[in-house]
This record gives C-alpha cells, sequence and structure tokens, in this order.
C-alpha cells in the first residue's frame, strides 16, 4: 500500500464520465488514506475543483459536454486552482495526446488500461511533491470564471502563435463559444481576439528581434504569417518601421 509520507489523508476528484471507471478508481482509492470525490464531465469537475480544493485531481480525456484538455486549461488558468497536480487518464497511447496533457500542465498521463499499482505509485509521487498547504490554497486570489475564459484563451493564444486553430475551436478550447469569447476579450482587454492575436504576434515579435539573432523570415513563420513580407506589412502598420530597420535601431542603442 502506498502512503503520502506524512500519513495525512489527501482529497482525490476523479473526472470521468464513466461510471465504471468511476467507480473502478474510487475502489481502488478507497483502500488507500484518500477522501476520494467524482464528477462526470469536465465542466462538473471545474466547479467541484473550485469548491473542494482537491490534493490531485485524476483526469479523463475524452467526454461530452467538456473534455478533459479543456477543463485542465480553465484550472491551470484560475489562481485558485492552478497548483492543484492533474494526472491525466486517457484510452489512447497517442503520443501528441501525451504531450498535449504535459504542455496544459498536467504532471502525468496514464494510459487505460493501467495496473492499480502503478496508477498508485503515480499518485503517491505527485502528492508527495506537491503539497499544499491548506492556508495557502485558502488564500489563493479568487477570479471570476469570466476571468479564467480569457486567460486560458490568452494562454492558448501564446502558446500556439505559429498555429492557430480557428476562433470557433479557440472558443471551445476553453469551455465557450466564439460570440462569448469575442465579448469576454472585449470586456476585458478591449480587444476583439483577433485583434488580441495580431498584437500578441507583434509583441512576440518584437521581443524575438530584440533578443534573438533569428531572421526575420523565421521569426515570420514562428509567428504564424505566410511569409517575412506579411510579417512586416503587419509590423510597420503596428511600429510605423519595418522588423529589420526595428532591430537594426536596437543594435545601434546598444554599440
Amino acid at each position: 500500500m502506498y502512503l503520502t509520507s506524512d500519513a495525512q489523508v489527501r482529497n482525490i476528484l476523479v473526472v470521468d464520465d464513466s461510471a465504471f471507471e468511476q467507480r473502478m478508481l474510487v475502489d481502488l482509492l478507497s483502500e488507500m488514506p484518500y477522501r476520494v470525490s467524482v464528477a462526470f464531465n469536465g465542466e462538473q469537475g471545474y466547479q467541484l475543483a473550485l469548491t473542494g480544493q482537491p490534493d490531485l485531481i485524476l483526469l479523463d480525456v475524452r467526454m461530452p459536454n467538456m473534455d478533459g484538455y479543456t477543463c485542465c486549461r480553465l484550472l491551470k488558468a484560475n489562481p485558485a486552482t492552478r497548483d492543484i497536480p492533474i494526472i491525466f487518464l486517457s484510452g489512447t497511447e497517442a503520443v501528441e495526446d501525451r504531450i498535449m496533457g504535459l504542455q496544459l500542465g498536467g504532471v502525468d498521463f496514464v494510459s487505460k488500461p493501467f495496473t492499480p499499482g502503478e496508477l498508485a505509485a503515480r499518485i503517491h509521487v505527485h502528492l508527495n511533491l506537491m503539497k499544499r498547504p491548506a492556508q495557502e490554497a485558502a488564500g489563493a486570489e479568487v477570479i471570476d470564471t469570466d476571468s479564467v475564459i480569457v486567460n486560458a484563451a490568452k494562454r492558448l493564444i501564446y502558446d500556439n502563435l505559429a498555429a492557430l486553430p480557428g476562433l470557433a475551436e479557440i472558443a471551445a478550447s476553453v469551455g465557450t463559444y466564439r460570440e462569448k469569447l469575442n465579448q469576454l476579450f472585449r470586456t476585458h482587454t478591449g480587444m476583439t481576439v483577433f485583434a488580441y492575436i495580431r498584437e500578441a504576434r507583434i509583441q512576440r515579435g518584437i521581443q524575438l528581434l530584440r533578443d534573438t539573432d533569428m531572421d526575420v523570415q523565421d521569426i515570420a513563420l514562428l509567428l504564424g504569417f505566410a511569409n517575412a513580407g506579411n510579417f512586416a506589412t503587419a509590423f510597420r502598420e503596428r511600429m510605423g518601421t519595418t522588423p529589420s530597420s526595428y532591430r537594426a535601431s536596437i543594435l545601434k542603442t546598444c554599440d
């Protein structure tokens, strides 16, 4: 039997749409010093994490209404839940899915079917690695749901500037729809989502021009522009100069 190093009873949230999988996990965890709560989809899991502040979340990837990836984005965008370790559970062994889960902030990714001993060991490791005092969780900044959605969308945008999905997919990836997301961005940033993306690309371009020796063409592709010419046009409209001229002025100032 695996115990946390201080033998403290920990709270684990299981988020899985399968009643069979839930029961199996509850039976497994109930044999250990854990209190277990369950949710049937990502939206319910997110709300239970907010109110219950579990010590660890077992999060299924494929679920109706809101999948595990979307739930994870919202959890990591909220200061009240972003430090809760998340172990993804999935029936797929695709490398892309595992990478996605880890990039979103999951601490581990376990493929189904798993052996009880392996899952217990992984839970044990991550609970001991991530000990979050109750007072720390209680003192975390509380932000409203709309702000969480905007923060999650911002992170998705910054992480995928080179190949951003369409607006509808961005919205679905943070648990909303395109019209609502645009409305939230206007309220919280004063810009539409597309305007925010343009600004994010320019600001990232400024950073790369200033801090790296990358070719302008490579920077353009990294930012999601088709070519250096498109990047130069957008950059000049925003900054009043071309990327090459901007870099030259930075170098001259440093001399």
